[in-house]
């Protein structure tokens, strides 16, 4: 059986960034949904990277001959003791939606000085290789949070994460931009390296 790459995550937006930045490596690749995995994994983890393992090992015992690629990520605020952090799916409850999520935040940030904003995104990355190893990697993006919801090309956290450089939120890049600094962008160049050694 031709190897493939198999990325635990049924979400459409992120398939699209990984699927661009790992087209390079001649492998074919297929969220857990698309090869119909329907599972519901626990992220009992207290770390980024422990819950990308946690996802990436739930994964490879269905399927032990692919290669596993699992992420979890989230928005961590300093002025928040680096809230929401592992929580950032379940921050203000798992079905609520994103705008509210986003107003939240920026409330409990109301007043705050610029220079009090500082926040980032991150990335972990674990991978299952089918002889058993184990790698994890991490991506970030330093960035601030801004003062209100902007931008319509991001999802998540992304309309209030103001990215100096840039001049703009992650929600007012381009896909293209996007990735080439992104936290999921950084952390799956590192990945991409670690499975092209493997050559």
């Amino acid at each position: 059986m031709e190897e493939r790459i198999i990325f635990a995550t049924g979400n459409e937006h992120k398939m699209e960034e990984i699927k661009e930045i790992l087209k390079d490596l001649g492998l074919p690749i297929y969220s857990m949904k698309e090869v119909g995995i329907d599972i519901d994994i626990e992220e009992n983890g207290t770390t980024f990277e422990e819950n990308a393992m946690i996802k990436a090992e739930a994964i490879a015992k269905l399927l032990p001959e692919d290669i596993i690629l699992a992420d979890d990520s989230g928005l961590e605020i300093d002025y928040l003791d680096k809230a929401p952090g592992i929580y950032s799916a379940r921050f203000g409850g798992r079905d609520t939606s994103y705008d509210i999520k986003n107003q939240m935040l920026l409330d409990k940030l109301e007043g705050v000085p610029e220079e009090q904003r500082t926040a980032r995104f991150v990335c972990a990355i674990a991978a299952i290789l089918p002889d058993g190893t184990e790698e994890t990697v991490r991506g970030t993006i330093e960035g601030l949070i801004g003062y209100k919801i902007e931008g319509a090309n991001g999802f998540g956290y992304d309309p209030i994460f103001y990215v100096p450089e840039c001049g703009c939120t992650t929600a007012q890049l381009t896909p293209e931009q996007k990735n080439a600094c992104s936290h999921r962008g950084n952390a799956l160049r590192a990945i991409r390296k670690v499975l092209e050694a493997r050559k």
